[in-house]
């Protein structure tokens, strides 16, 4: 047996390798995935279905494809999935709702499309919070999946994306797509030991995208490692195979993972009052990769916002839940719905947001937006935690709190943040590093990310070795 298919934790761009010099055939990766879907996912939860005639049908077109040198580039063959609020003509959306479970969707997004394209095999539709309005990853009618790096406790996994966390950081899928809306894609990608990405505003298209809040809302990957999001994140924009192929074969463009890039970057880093927000473990880890920069010529400096986060955060939420009332009321008032309580209650405080303070709370947004762009006119980034704590479990989590502290102040900036994985807490959770940078500059973001990964150098994944 080939050793890429022993390992459910293998890379895109080994996957790809692989095919391409004929020494593993998508079938038998296809094949693999589900059969450890079939394993796990009773315990972990984390798919709403699962494509298996269809991922088996296309795996064999790809084998043929490559048997006849007709390979389209480097996701052809590579196994991903999709959170249950991107379209897929002819199969069910139900964006996490019991009431929308046999919603059928009649077209597929541009991002969607773009990855199916680019010969992408797709595994199934992953879990999300209903209707994507929640930072723990929890659904009461739904289910909500199960973190995997604790199989004695249920810890949160993170949302909305909880399904596509859990599914990649199980080994159940090479890669997913998420949406960030206030650290959607960040938080559970924080939680269970991922890379996320979250894009600035204008980068890619939401179309064919359940909206949550149009001002808002941004599609990303999710991937276990930032050079597979590299890869991931070129596909969802619409970079020609040919000219990927071109970067990963020159070891250029987002391929490039020198780590001389960190040579003369200026980055900010936490002031005293938000490190009080941390709690130890996290604080320990972020030190920890902070100590690693400087040698590499990184320059470190205290970086104050000139709006605490926790404003930021806060105005944050509430232009998500305007918009998100805007947009889904009438199901949430409804009370004969089998709508999921938390969320819910979350939506209807739309009702008592003014269209009036919604007006003024965008002006504010835009004021915030510039005095932030020249408190970082001398840095190149920042580096923030992802989370203030490793995953708690669910039975202490407060439904009404929102651990998007450090995330949802980036939506409301609009700029372009990256977490990846830390060393883990001594208990053995993960931690995670947050990478933010200016609107637009995402494959800088990435470069960076690339190299802060390549240093700290993390391996662990969690045991399932009950489950297997």
């Amino acid at each position: 047996m080939n050793d890429l298919l022993r390992n459910p934790y293998a890379s895109i761009i080994s996957l790809s390798k692989a095919f391409c010099q004929k020494s593993l055939l998508p079938s038998d990766v296809i094949a693999a995935q589900l059969a450890r879907i079939e394993l796990l996912d009773t315990s972990l939860g984390s798919y709403q279905k699962v494509y298996r005639t269809s991922a088996l049908r296309a795996a064999k077109s790809a084998d043929a494809a490559f048997a006849a040198n007709q390979r389209i580039g480097p996701f052809h063959g590579v196994p991903f999935a999709l959170k249950d609020i991107y379209d897929l003509a002819g199969h069910i959306t139900s964006y996490g709702s019991w009431e929308m479970r046999g919603r059928v969707s009649s077209q597929t997004g541009s991002i969607a499309k773009r990855l199916l394209d680019a010969g992408g095999i797709l595994l199934g539709k992953t879990k999300t919070v209903e209707c994507a309005l929640g930072g723990w990853g929890t659904n009461h009618h739904m289910g909500t999946p199960r973190n995997p790096w604790d199989l004695e406790h249920e810890r949160v996994p993170g949302g909305s994306s909880s399904g596509s966390g859990v599914a990649v950081a199980s080994g159940m899928a090479m890669c997913a797509t998420g949406s960030d809306t206030g650290g959607s894609i960040r938080l559970p990608a924080a939680y269970c030991g991922l890379a996320g990405l979250k894009v600035s505003k204008a980068c890619l298209p939401t179309d064919g995208i359940m909206p949550l809040s149009n001002s808002l809302d941004t599609p990303g990957p999710m991937a276990r490692s930032v050079q597979d999001l590299a890869l991931m994140f070129a596909i969802m924009s619409g970079v020609p195979s040919m000219d990927i192929d071109r970067d990963m074969t020159e070891m250029d463009g987002l391929a490039d993972t020198k780590l001389s890039i960190l040579k003369g970057l200026k980055l900010g880093v936490l002031e005293p009052a938000e490190r009080q927000v941390c709690n130890p473990a996290m604080l320990a880890s972020y030190d920890a990769a902070l100590n690693l920069l400087e040698p590499l010529g990184a320059e470190l400096k205290i970086f104050k916002a000139p709006e605490p986060y926790r404003e930021m955060a806060d105005a944050n939420g509430a232009i998500t839940i305007y918009e998100g009332y805007l947009n889904h009321h009438e199901m949430y008032e409804n009370l004969s719905k089998k709508m999921d309580p938390h969320v819910r209650k979350r939506m209807l405080v739309g009702r008592s947001i003014t269209e009036e303070s919604h007006l003024k709370r965008l002006q504010k947004r835009q004021n915030d937006q510039i005095n932030f762009a020249m408190a970082m006119e001398s840095f190149d980034a920042l580096l923030t935690p992802t989370l203030t704590e490793p995953a708690p479990k669910l039975d202490d989590i407060n439904e009404d709190t929102s651990p998007g502290h450090f995330t949802r102040p980036f939506n409301y900036i609009d700029m372009c943040a990256l977490a990846l994985p830390m060393a883990p807490s001594q208990s053995g959770l993960p931690t995670s590093l947050q990478i933010v940078a200016p609107a637009g500059q995402e494959a800088f973001t990435l470069k960076l990310g690339i190299a802060l990964e390549t240093a700290l150098n993390v391996a662990e994944r969690p045991n399932l070795g009950r489950l297997q």
